[in-house]
């Protein structure tokens, strides 16, 4: 068998036995094992992210402890299973190009200043709202006139102009 870090789509089924229903990484929608196993394909495919684009200076070793960061090396995970491992869609030649451009786009997202060091830092706690918060938005709901105003489309004015012209005498 191929290694992994090597070979990252060994990791991955054949077409033939590619399941009826797409896979999903919604990490809070995992049961427990499903989450420690799909963790550590995430860490295999990360390892080889690392090592094989020199990304170890920007996604810290303990990148799996930090939420946002886990997500988007999610979100480019599966987007290289799609690119790499995926049928090939019409008007999706540069597909492979696309995916390194986003991994480019995202990587400043994968930086932990707090961690370059190599030493894991805890983000700071989150700052609760304030009381009164939930009760505010829900007024805001109800009275803005951003959520309270009719339905319309921002072209529907210059539509209308324009079939009020046509359909001026000449």
């Amino acid at each position: 068998m191929p290694d992994a870090l090597d070979h990252p789509a060994s990791l991955w089924q054949t077409p033939d036995a590619v399941q009826q229903e797409p896979q999903r990484w919604v990490w809070a929608a995992m049961n427990p094992p499903e989450r420690r196993a799909r963790m550590r394909e995430l860490a295999t495919w990360v390892d080889w992210l690392r090592r094989t684009f020199e990304l170890h200076n920007n996604i810290p070793p303990c990148w799996y402890r930090h939420p946002p960061v886990v997500e988007h090396l999610t979100a480019l995970y599966a987007g290289w299973i799609r690119t790499y491992a995926g049928e090939q869609a019409p008007g999706r030649e540069l597909a492979e190009a696309d995916w390194i451009n986003t991994l480019h786009n995202f990587t400043p997202r994968l930086q932990l200043a707090a961690c370059a060091s190599g030493r894991h830092q805890d983000p700071p706690p989150l700052v609760p709202p304030p009381p009164g918060a939930a009760e505010a938005f829900e007024m805001y709901l109800v009275t803005a006139e951003a959520t309270t105003a009719a339905a319309v489309h921002p072209a529907a004015a210059e539509l209308a102009r324009r079939t009020a012209e046509l359909d001026a005498p000449l």
